[in-house]
């Protein structure tokens, strides 16, 4: 993965985009929901 892929191969960099967008909005979630939980605690 050291090398650029071509731009040419868009099906593997939208699969890539995909994925990540995915996994932030899970992190984000996460958050949220931990923040929330945390100051209903207090």
């Amino acid at each position: 993965m050291a090398h650029i892929f071509p731009l040419v191969d868009w099906s593997n960099g939208i699969i890539m985009i995909g994925v990540f967008g995915v996994v932030v909005l899970i992190l984000i979630g996460v958050l949220v929901v931990f923040m929330n939980s945390g100051k209903n605690k207090e």
